[in-house]
C-alpha cells in the first residue's frame, strides 16, 4: 500500500508568550520552537502501521519553508520513505483551498492507494485542507477519523461526531483520510533512524515544477485571507473575598445579587 501523508510544521505555543509581528498579521517567530503539527503526527503514524502490515511506501508532502526539512527528517527517521517540500514565496498567504491547489499539484504526479493528513492545524485549525484536496484529486473522502480497516480495494473507517456519537464507513480506494488524535500512540524515531534520515534526500518542488500560475497562489489566488491578528484582551483579576466564613458567604451574596444572578 503506498501511502501520501501531507504534514504541517507548526510553532509550539503552549508555554510560549505570544506576540503579534509588525504586519499584524502573524506573530513573532524568531524564538518559538517548531514541530510536526500534532495531529499529523498521528496520521504518521497510522501510515507506519499500515505499511508494517501491508507493505508499501509512505511519502511526505510538506507546503512550508526550507526549516520545515528538520521536522520532515524527524518523520523520516521514524521508518517513512521518501519526503517532498513544496517552497516558493509566492506560496506565502495561500488559504485552506488554495493550500489544496498546491498540496494537488504535487500529488497528481505520485503514485498513491491512501492520503492521510491530520483533522487540523494546531496553529489556524480551519480543518478544510483535507476535505478541498480530496475533492480536487476527485477521490473519495472522511474526516475525523478515529479507527480503521483495510479490505480488498476499500477501506472501513469510523469517524467521531459531534455529541460523542460514531459513523462507520465504507470507501474505495484510492481516498483521503484525516486523522483525529487519539487513533493510536505516535512512536519515538531512534537514534540510528535519525542518522540515517539526515543523509535521505528531500525533494523540493517550486511554483513552475508543479505547473501553477503566480496569480493561482498566495494571495493573489486566494478568497480568504487574514485581515488583522490579535491576542485576547486581558480581563480583570479574580476577586479575592477576605474575612470569616460569614462575612465571606454574605460577600458573595451581595455580589451574585448585584450581578443579577438571585
Amino acid at each position: 500500500m503506498d501511502i501520501i501523508v501531507c504534514v504541517k510544521q507548526v510553532p509550539v505555543t503552549a508555554e510560549a508568550e505570544v506576540m503579534v509581528d509588525s504586519s499584524g498579521r502573524d506573530i513573532k517567530k524568531d524564538r518559538l520552537v517548531f514541530d510536526v503539527n500534532e495531529a499529523d503526527n498521528y496520521a504518521v503514524e497510522e501510515a507506519l502501521q499500515l505499511t508494517e502490515k501491508f507493505g508499501g511506501t509512505i511519502t511526505l508532502v510538506n507546503l512550508g519553508p526550507e526549516s520545515a526539512d528538520k521536522t520532515l527528517r524527524s518523520l523520516l527517521a521514524k521508518g517513512t520513505h521518501e519526503a517532498v517540500r513544496l517552497t516558493d514565496e509566492h506560496f506565502d498567504e495561500s488559504d485552506a483551498y488554495v493550500t489544496a491547489r498546491i498540496l494537488a499539484a504535487a500529488l497528481k504526479s505520485l503514485s498513491y492507494d491512501l492520503v492521510l493528513t491530520g483533522c487540523y492545524s494546531s496553529d489556524l485549525g480551519y480543518s478544510q485542507v483535507g476535505a478541498a484536496l480530496a475533492e480536487l484529486l476527485g477521490i473519495p473522502h472522511a474526516t475525523m477519523v478515529i479507527g480503521l480497516e483495510v479490505l480488498d480495494g476499500k477501506i472501513k473507517v469510523e469517524r467521531e461526531l459531534e455529541g460523542g456519537t460514531h459513523e462507520r464507513l465504507e470507501i474505495d480506494l484510492p481516498a483521503l483520510l484525516t486523522i483525529q488524535t487519539g487513533i493510536n500512540e505516535p512512536r519515538y524515531a531512534s537514534i540510528l533512524g535519525l542518522r540515517k534520515a539526515m543523509k535521505k534526500p528531500i525533494k523540493v518542488l517550486t511554483l513552475t515544477d508543479l505547473g501553477l500560475a503566480e496569480g493561482e497562489v498566495g494571495r493573489d489566488g486566494s478568497k480568504v485571507f487574514l485581515d488583522t491578528l490579535s491576542v485576547p484582551p486581558k480581563g480583570e483579576g479574580a476577586q479575592i473575598l477576605e474575612g470569616g466564613p460569614d462575612e465571606v458567604s454574605q460577600k458573595l451574596v451581595d455580589i451574585f445579587r448585584e450581578k443579577g444572578v438571585v
